[in-house]
């Protein structure tokens, strides 16, 4: 390598091999500097920019206008219109339109209590102004405010009266204690639904629902809290376990996982512990959290051990060894496919936006699916979903894929459309398992949607306390997320089986699932009306 100062070489075929070199190691800087600054873009955006991965419809236009005007060539064609008498109009010429749907204020749920304020007239102005006469009331106004009444605690005092022969002084007898979450322990299944829908429902930390009590005079400390978070975990771990026995009945899984950290106590400062999802299909609706200490292939494979069907997941190694056996079917997620092309927009606007055109399309074809089979039963959606992406999707898949192979050869390797396209043709055959069945998803979304209970939650409570207690958090966020996806309220719920679950029939345990637990308070409010 020369220096500025050092003199050129005279000889003519030294300074080519010298230019051919210096135009080689600038080519090898360039290509650096265009990777790093595709990563700080990435970092910064991350950082500082919007999360959604919006594309703007005009660089579409500009970039595969061709691509999209093929599609929409091929889109089915509206019905002419054939020459005849016009159809009658279903409402007589002059009535009255009927009303669109607005947007104004949504009336108030009808469970709601209802307190009446009554604004009445004064009695001196009841008088009529013409003849003295008082007037009488014929009617009245009434207009709905939403009020908020501040939550309370209150204090039980269980009463149980002792019994003893008058006579001989003898022979005492006092009512069984009833059966409690926490044997002799302070709080009631009230207030343990309620600090644990808190935490995990709500992302509330512990250490702010102790201010909380504090303001309403009551002293408890957030490690006595995280004491009845463990024994609450204990408790309900059998119905978690069921949940997921249910999930690997399954046709297809879908699964993910992300970091969490962990406090160390051996002195070791903050560790990366890892939750996975997993997440059952339309039959088993259930969201299940593990814990695991590190992200290794261990934790999927005691998982998914007995599991048969189709799993979806990204393309991570980590799960590599589960299709090994053949058990096991993969599923791709277009979803991480397309993040790829996303990036490399700034880089390889033409590139990038075609790939993302192809994407789009595929995902307008699941857009009209459900649009136009959501209110069919599941079976008869799923059958239709499949006809309609045999005939709409495959050939979309075909063209992309044709596309990515030509596209391969002409970018380099390591630039981020390369490693776009090289991801794409890697993962194939699981990106178009969709294909196969009526009944898998385009994507993983199911599972970034479960993640995010998760990632809100580390920015409160920020770490859990050890290994157990991310083996607590798992337990408890599973129960919290699955009530939130079925429309159930996650205190309702957990008062009532943390009030019964020490005594309900292990035989039975089934009735405790949220979806049965939804299910049978369904059918004893209709049994009542």
């Amino acid at each position: 390598m020369i220096t500025p100062a050092d003199p050129l070489p005279d000889d003519l075929e030294t300074a080519h091999q010298l230019i051919r070199e210096l135009l080689e190691t600038l080519g090898q800087q360039l290509h650096l500097n265009a990777k790093l600054e595709h990563q700080l873009e990435q970092l910064l955006r991350q950082r500082y920019g919007r999360k959604s991965e919006r594309v703007d419809p005009a660089q579409l236009l500009l970039f595969a206008q061709e691509i999209l005007a093929q599609a929409e060539a091929e889109a089915e064609p509206e019905p002419t219109p054939q020459p005849g008498p016009a159809p009658e109009s279903p409402l007589p010429p002059g009535a009255p339109q009927p009303k669109k749907k607005g947007h104004g204020r949504k009336p108030l749920p009808a469970s709601l209590p209802r307190k009446p304020v009554l604004h009445d007239v004064p009695p001196e102005q009841l008088a009529c102004p013409d003849c003295g006469t008082v007037r009488h009331r014929i009617g009245e106004e009434v207009r709905e405010q939403l009020e908020y009444v501040p939550a309370s605690l209150i204090v039980l005092q269980h009463v149980r009266p002792k019994y003893a022969c008058s006579e001989c002084m003898a022979n005492v007898v006092i009512a069984e204690r009833l059966p409690e979450p926490i044997e002799k322990g302070l709080p009631g299944p009230g207030l343990m639904a309620h600090v644990i829908a808190n935490k995990y429902a709500d992302h509330l930390p512990l250490y702010r629902q102790e201010g909380i009590l504090l303001r309403h005079g009551v002293e408890i400390s957030r490690s006595t809290m995280c004491d009845w978070m463990a024994v609450a975990a204990d408790l309900l771990a059998p119905i978690v376990t069921l949940m997921m026995t249910k999930i690997l009945e399954s046709r297809v899984v879908q699964t993910d996982e992300t970091p969490v950290k962990v406090q160390d106590h051996e002195g070791k400062g903050i560790k990366t512990g890892r939750l996975w999802n997993v997440i059952g299909d339309h039959y088993h609706r259930h969201v299940v959290y593990r814990y695991t200490e590190d992200r290794k292939g261990t934790g999927p494979a005691g998982i998914f051990k007995d599991y048969k069907g189709y799993l979806q997941a990204d393309a991570a190694s980590v799960f590599d060894q589960l299709y090994s056996s053949g058990k096991i079917i993969e599923v791709g997620c277009m979803m991480h496919a397309r993040r790829k092309f996303y990036e490399a927009r700034t880089s390889d606007p033409p590139r990038a936006h075609q790939a993302l055109a192809w994407i789009r399309l595929l995902y307008d074809v699941e857009r009209e699916a459900k649009e136009k089979l959501e209110t069919v039963e599941y079976e008869a959606f799923v059958a239709a979903r499949h006809a309609l992406r045999g005939e709409r999707s495959r050939p979309i898949f075909k063209q992309l894929h044709d596309w990515l192979v030509a596209e391969a050869p002409k970018v380099l390797p390591k630039s981020p459309i390369g490693e776009a396209i090289q991801y794409a043709l890697n993962h194939w055959t699981a990106l178009e398992r969709p294909l196969e069945a009526g009944f898998l998803e385009l994507d993983n979304g199911a599972c970034e949607r479960a993640f995010k209970p998760i990632a809100l939650g580390r920015k409160n409570w920020l770490f859990v306390g050890s290994d157990r207690g991310g083996e607590t958090a798992a337990v408890l966020m599973s129960l919290c997320t699955t009530c939130k996806n079925l429309g159930i309220d996650p205190q309702a719920y957990l008062r009532d089986v943390l009030d019964r679950v020490s005594t309900h029939p292990a035989r039975r345990i089934e009735e405790l699932l949220p979806d049965r637990w939804q299910a049978l308070r369904q059918a004893g409010e209709a049994a009542k009306d």
